[in-house]
């Protein structure tokens, strides 16, 4: 078992260190215990934990004549369940494969997200208080990949969020495969409800079947558009699905209880109470029972920083279709953004994996967005 973490080791071997390491969500503490002791060997970091998760800050003095505005850098450390398919690369301990050239690393949270927790790790590592103009803010949490209720990140704003919310500008180090992706679509989660009344199936006439009182609901998600909004200047492309049924007791029993779980990706350009009145208004006449509220977070675009990030890394932004904490960041006043290595698509896959030039490419790019040359005297 893996108990210390080079940070002067090349990003690859970092990233395939942190591959090793369990960490499917619940079961964090083996790998925050290491990264917190590999942070600790930096004096110019100083470190808050709260159980699994921790916030690493510089407060270098001022420079250049003024106060130095903070940037936020923050990735989770926890990975969903290991693959059971039989095959499967993308598992822990991590492997490498040779591909044209190139060198790919397979292993569960290759993409979402140890790859971009070795690049903020590299740089909490080198960046000092003589080799960037900024403050920086690195949060590392537990958690992301679970119920809402159990963020590692929404417990840090809770308990912390005077370390957090004197940012200027944030980073998420979700997958985008090198591109910056701005904002996030809003999530939500409801169970569309029906009562009947339970018959024997053989006398159907004396009951009230709740699984066919679904039947409008259904075709009100068969018959729905996705609209596609733009949000300063990005395209989002909504979603409203059913993504699971439940309902019934026996094969000769008419059910007097149904459920439809259904899932709603709202564009930023509404707020969770604007996206919760409009599948109200659609299903009119059920009962809506929300589980799940997560809101929209605007692209974050319209700021120097954020230019300055895009001249960077010299590609045009694109919309986050997925819900990252760049939502949360958001509502404590953070205009940030997603931007990590690794493809998106693979997150979560059998297969799940990384390459060498991906995880290079991002940290150079940060790093270069960062890095300030320092005068000779």
């Amino acid at each position: 078992m893996t108990t210390s973490l080079d940070l002067n080791v090349s990003m690859p071997e970092l990233t395939r260190t942190l591959l090793d390491i369990y960490s499917v969500s619940g079961e964090e503490k083996t790998i925050a215990d290491v990264v917190y002791e590999a942070l600790s060997a930096y004096p110019h970091l100083h470190l808050t934990r709260d159980g699994d998760a921790m916030i690493a800050r510089t407060e270098f003095g001022p420079r250049n004549g003024g106060e130095r505005t903070r940037i936020l850098l923050a990735g989770h450390l926890d990975t969903v369940p290991l693959p059971t398919v039989a095959g499967s690369l993308g598992t822990v301990p991590a492997r490498i494969v040779e591909d044209n050239g190139d060198w790919i690393l397979y292993g569960r949270g290759a993409t979402d997200m140890k790859g971009g927790v070795a690049v903020q790790l590299k740089l909490a590592a080198e960046l000092g208080e003589h080799d960037t103009d900024y403050n920086l803010t690195y949060v590392f949490y537990d958690h992301e990949e679970v119920a809402s209720e159990l963020s590692g990140m929404a417990r840090l704003i809770r308990n912390h969020g005077e370390l957090l919310t004197d940012a200027d500008f944030g980073v998420l180090l979700e997958p985008t495969d090198g591109t910056i992706e701005g904002g996030c679509n809003g999530t939500m989660r409801f169970y569309l409800r029906t009562a009947g009344l339970a018959a024997h199936s053989g006398r159907a006439w004396k009951g009230e079947n709740a699984i066919h009182k679904l039947a409008g609901a259904l075709r009100v998600l068969e018959e729905y558009e996705p609209q596609t909004y733009e949000v300063e200047g990005l395209a989002y492309r909504e979603g409203l699905n059913a993504v699971q049924v439940s309902g019934g007791v026996a094969g000769n029993v008419i059910p007097d209880a149904a459920a439809l779980h259904v899932n709603y990706r709202f564009a930023p350009n509404k707020t969770l109470d604007e996206a919760k009145a409009h599948v109200t208004e659609l299903f009119d006449g059920y009962e809506l029972d929300f589980v799940d509220l997560s809101p929209a977070a605007r692209p974050g675009l319209d700021t120097p920083l954020a230019a300055s990030l895009i001249a960077a890394v010299g590609q045009e932004p694109k919309p986050k279709y997925g819900w990252t904490d760049v939502a949360r960041l958001s509502e404590i006043g953070i205009p940030a953004v997603n931007f990590g290595p690794g493809d998106a698509l693979l997150a979560h896959t059998d297969n799940e994996h990384v390459s060498f030039s991906a995880l290079t490419r991002c940290y150079t790019d940060l790093l270069f967005w960062l890095h300030t040359e320092v005068d000779e005297d």
